[in-house]
């Protein structure tokens, strides 16, 4: 009997309100995403397209909801809690899954008042939780959530940087506990979808924004393998393969779940995956919804099936 799991996946919200913002706020690396809101974020990233995204959520009705990171532009408290009122918008915990992105962390801020206020939307399932988990990124991640045929496995990239620099990495104990969380996924036969913000093959971002350690990364999905991977960060539509144990998988991103599209290539865009199980095979069906200045709301673009590498016997 076929199973099938159908997963949303959106990503780099850029949800800020900077009618308040004090200048002690911008003394450090936020001045520069301040400067690039008011001279061209602030017409691109809108409310209604979040706004024609939740109704269309509404209507296609995912099994689940991935957001690969940037819910805010700067990483201000009150981001953060503008994103934590979206959220249950979107669904509840248990069908929803949020990772960080970089313009999350833009400095090192306080957990409580920032991530802390998201914690049940990016912890892993009770029975995979670890002793000190929501605690801070380097505890809460990899997590990992069993929703059916699925394994969600997120992954943190999230880490200040220097200034005009949008890098992410992962670092060495996420990777080792990334490695045992894939190999067990594995060994039960699930579909294993990565969630993360920073592209993992190389190329698809310029330098300035890469995976500082995606070697090492790209290394233990070799190793280990993974069925899928959704990332944002670049705000643009791409699919590129990574080698696995069993062969190629792809890795996707999405555009920003709230651009209006100054340029069509950047228009807002979500995509919904049917992940089928018939026996030991997978079968993946991409469409991509896009949003339509036009109309003011999300409609069906386009749909691929993606060749999916299949469990060893």
């Amino acid at each position: 009997m076929n199973e099938t799991f159908i997963i949303a996946h959106l990503s780099d919200l850029h949800l800020t309100s900077l009618h308040d913002i004090k200048i002690r706020e911008l003394l450090n690396k936020r001045i520069y995403g301040y400067i690039k809101w008011k001279l061209r974020r602030g017409a691109e990233h809108r409310g209604q397209v979040l706004e024609a995204l939740i109704r269309d959520l509404q209507v296609t009705e995912p099994d689940h909801i991935a957001v690969t990171g940037d819910l805010t532009h700067l990483g201000l408290p009150r981001e953060f809690l503008k994103a934590a009122e979206l959220l249950p918008s979107l669904g509840p915990p248990s069908k929803v899954t949020v990772i960080p992105g970089n313009h999350d962390i833009y400095v090192s801020t306080d957990w409580d008042s920032t991530f802390g206020l998201w914690t049940d939307y990016m912890i892993s399932d009770v029975a995979h939780l670890r002793d000190q988990a929501g605690t801070n990124s380097r505890s809460t991640f990899p997590s990992l959530r069993i929703r059916g045929l699925a394994a969600l496995i997120g992954v943190c990239t999230a880490r200040p940087s220097a200034p005009l620099l949008a890098v992410g990495s992962i670092g060495q104990a996420q990777l080792q506990e990334l490695e045992k969380t894939l190999v067990e996924a594995g060994r039960q036969r699930l579909f294993r979808i990565v969630l993360v913000h920073h592209p993992p093959v190389y190329g698809t971002v310029n330098w300035r924004k890469r995976l500082t350690d995606g070697s090492a990364f790209r290394s233990v999905l070799a190793r280990c393998g993974a069925e899928l991977i959704l990332h944002g960060h670049a705000h643009r539509s791409s699919l590129r393969q990574f080698q696995t144990p069993t062969g190629w998988s792809p890795a996707v991103g999405v555009p920003s779940a709230s651009s209006l599209g100054l340029k069509p290539w950047r228009r807002a865009r979500y995509h919904l995956y049917r992940v089928t199980k018939a026996g030991d095979a997978w079968k993946v069906v991409m469409s991509v919804r896009g949003y339509s200045p036009m109309e003011e709301s999300f409609a069906h673009e386009t749909e691929k099936q993606l060749t999916i590498s299949q469990p060893a016997n």
